[in-house]
């Protein structure tokens, strides 16, 4: 009596691959994922200083051209990871904008960084990275401690800023009245309302930035961009907006 093949095994066979070419489509529309990539460059401000690690996600689209790209720094208990995990990098990008967060020395995947000590110090070397990134005349966005880099960067190289990000830095009663009025660059000062220190004592210094407005995220504390990120990516997507 000849063996009858079992049909089961052979339905199961056949769904599987309606079901393949049911995706493929939707596999090719939607392309690869555009998970940021932790990638690592030298940047010695002199020679033998350890190298900087950063985020960028996937290259944005051709907009990006023609839109600044965004420079992330980070606070004191953060790293560049903080803008992946928000999705802010992500958003940018799809934005059209070049987006890349650092781990400033001594945080994240950065070793510690010699020559930082002063105020010069610490301008050069950001600029130093700005130039081996190739980013253009980016917008630095600087939170809380970053403050220590982007201060003294942003009032001795402002020309080479398209815009400025400050998020209750600190440092900022290191320098006059006169200084900050200098300084033409487009500025959104941000901050939550519950932060009374900080974000306060900056907007007093700040303020004398002729080209700036505020920004406050209600219910938001000193890292108001993990309290609302909402709020905080409305904001600056809309400043960003203003500068094309």
């Amino acid at each position: 009596m000849p063996r009858t093949r079992p049909v089961l095994p052979l339905l199961f066979a056949l769904l599987c691959c309606v079901v393949l070419l049911l995706l493929l489509p939707a596999a090719r529309r939607h392309g690869p994922s555009r998970r940021p990539a932790n990638i690592t460059v030298r940047v010695s401000v002199l020679p033998g200083d350890p190298a900087v690690s950063y985020m960028e996600p996937a290259v944005p689209g051709p907009l990006a051209s023609r839109r600044p790209a965004v420079l992330l720094l980070h606070g004191q208990a953060f790293t560049s990871s903080t803008w992946q995990a928000l999705g802010t990098l992500e958003l940018l990008a799809a934005a059209g904008h070049r987006a890349v967060a650092i781990d400033l020395p001594g945080y994240g995947d950065s070793p510690p960084a010699g020559m930082l000590g002063t105020q010069q110090g610490r301008a050069a070397f950001l600029l130093y990275v700005i130039q081996q990134l190739g980013l253009h005349r980016p917008v630095l966005i600087s939170p809380s401690m970053s403050g220590r880099f982007a201060l003294p960067f942003l009032l001795a190289h402002s020309e080479q800023l398209a815009g400025f990000v400050p998020i209750a830095p600190v440092g900022t009663r290191e320098y006059s009245t006169v200084q900050y009025q200098q300084v033409q660059t487009p500025t959104l000062i941000l901050y939550g309302d519950r932060d009374t220190g900080l974000g306060h004592q900056a907007l007093q210094s700040l303020q004398h930035l002729p080209k700036h407005r505020v920004v406050v995220l209600p219910g938001a504390g000193h890292a108001c961009y993990m309290d609302k990120p909402e709020d905080f990516h409305r904001a600056l997507l809309g400043f960003l907006g203003q500068l094309q």
